[in-house]
């Protein structure tokens, strides 16, 4: 009964799962933020982002990896209107830098999709980058394509 009444409850936030190569950002977009909300040990504010506990601009340190990571919020002109919390996990930074950006495109499209959509859709903010890593084959060597050496006689 008490799993009933928990599935129920309207939560007050939008999650979205961003993904790219191995690295995995779950967003979460707060329209209204509650007094005393915590993320980690930070407490979130509106118009604030955090990933990981710590604010985007010192885990995605300089102006390139800000103008990508804003992309989504200026294309839609959301700058400062909802608290961002993001745990992102694997990968290297590059990856987890892409899969915050999706994950935030698609938490503004699940948010309000008949206004934001379109906007995130033209500017490809919604497609999931597929390119992963080849796996290794048998026989190579250790390596994807690498052949064993031939020996000479």
């Amino acid at each position: 009964m008490a799993d009933e009444v928990k599935r129920k409850q309207k939560r007050d936030y939008t999650y979205a799962v961003g993904r790219r190569r191995e690295a995995v950002a779950r967003v979460r977009l707060y329209g209204t933020v509650k007094e005393g909300l915590m993320f980690g040990e930070s407490p979130v504010v509106k118009g604030q982002i955090l990933v990981n506990g710590n604010p985007i601009e010192h885990y995605f340190p300089g102006p390139v990896n800000k103008a990508k990571y804003m992309k989504p919020l200026v294309v839609t002109t959301t700058d400062g209107k909802f608290a961002l919390t993001i745990k992102v996990s694997g990968g290297g930074r590059n990856g987890q830098l892409d899969a915050t950006i999706l994950g935030i495109a698609r938490a503004l499209s699940a948010h309000a999709p008949e206004k934001y959509r379109k906007l995130l859709k033209s500017e490809g903010l919604l497609t999931r980058d597929a390119r992963v890593r080849e796996r290794r084959k048998v026989g190579t060597g250790g390596k994807a394509r690498r052949a064993k050496q031939s020996p000479k006689r």
